[in-house]
């Protein structure tokens, strides 16, 4: 058995025996550096033509000091899980900065790279609870499902093969990097995300090893829908067939406007549950005000109901909330999975069953 399959045993193990933690944001946690231009750039990217700066993903390459930082800071307050800062990280996305194939390779590379050798300096440090690594595999700047202009419901800046491809890209990297599962996240585009499990699963039937894979879409307001339009339940729908180690919601979502598409999720779900909601809604400055004792004793009541399998944080959340919420769990049993009876499932926009 290879190291990894060590660590996948280990981590579904976990899942049986806790609810697990993940990390919280990333971004709020980059923009409190007040980071440069030149931080940005490093000396591989300094004659580059394009501004740098938010570009996060690339601070990988250029300060890795910083995300090996952050990956320990959210391992010591209590996380199971951390991400790789991959979340733009795929061709498209980085053409916005004029980054080229390369580049894009060794982003993910390398982000996978610093946060395997902080999870396994934490996991040898505290061998009673061992850490893992998901490669964060974001939603892109462009949509399947969705027309690119108002006056033409065809029109598309991107084609699936296009999407595909960038998505293969990242998980061979991601995979060649060390992580323990894919978290595919912040899903608004349903066929976004189908192009991805696509690219995983072609790239395991050619010989690389089956990790599991996390699916995380966003509700994206009190609609109850995702911006391609798709209920709870519909989305799940969507995507079950690639049987995911977890299926779950991130951002846009406070934990109190969060937790009925939560449940729902729970009631129909024969997998793992998981959430990472924001620190409440932005105000008008776009800053989080929820602090992290209320945002723990908002998710851990879903946890104490039997909703939920992880649990963690998105826009706003610190390592001091996910502290909180680790704190929070200590004792609570996670959601038993239901046995569902088998039954023809479909979805459009609304789910649809035939028993």
């Amino acid at each position: 058995m290879t190291d990894r399959t060590n660590r996948i045993a280990a981590l579904k193990q976990a899942a049986k025996d806790r609810v697990l933690v993940f990390d919280g944001s990333w971004g709020v946690m980059i923009q409190r550096k007040r980071l440069a231009e030149q931080d940005f750039r490093g000396d591989r990217f300094a004659n580059h033509p394009v501004e740098m700066k938010g570009n996060n993903d690339i601070l990988c390459i250029t300060r890795p000091d910083i995300i090996e930082e952050l990956h320990n800071a959210y391992y010591a307050a209590g996380a199971d899980i951390s991400e790789t800062n991959t979340f733009s990280a795929t061709m498209i996305a980085m053409d916005d900065y004029k980054l080229d194939q390369q580049a894009v390779w060794d982003i993910n590379l390398e982000g996978a790279r610093i946060g395997r050798r902080v999870a396994d300096e934490w996991t040898a440090k505290e061998p009673h609870k061992p850490r893992f690594l998901a490669g964060s595999i974001g939603p892109l700047n462009k949509m399947l499902s969705m027309s690119s202009d108002v006056n033409d419901p065809g029109a598309r800046l991107v084609d699936f093969d296009e999407v595909y491809q960038a998505y293969r890209h990242q998980v061979a990297a991601l995979y060649e990097g060390g992580v323990d599962l894919y978290l595919i996240e912040t899903i608004t585009d349903t066929l976004n995300c189908k192009a991805a499990l696509k690219a995983i699963m072609d790239l395991e039937s050619e010989g690389q090893e089956k990790l599991p894979i996390w699916i995380s879409g966003t509700i994206t307001d009190r609609s109850g829908r995702t911006l391609s339009g798709q209920t709870a339940e519909a989305f799940w729908n969507s995507v079950k067939h690639a049987k995911p180690f977890a299926i779950g919601f991130n951002c846009a979502l406070g934990a109190d406007l969060m937790r009925p598409h939560i449940a729902e999720l729970a009631r129909v779900a024969d997998t793992l549950v998981a959430a990472h909601p924001n620190a409440g809604l932005p105000n008008e400055m776009g800053d989080y005000d929820e602090q992290p004792h209320e945002t723990a004793h908002a998710v851990a009541e879903w946890a104490e109901k039997g909703l939920v399998n992880i649990l963690g944080g998105c826009c706003g959340t610190t390592p001091e909330h996910i502290a909180c919420i680790a704190q929070s769990l200590e004792g609570v049993k996670p959601r038993q999975i239901p046995n569902r009876p088998k039954a023809l499932r479909l979805s459009g926009l609304e789910p649809f069953e035939l028993a």
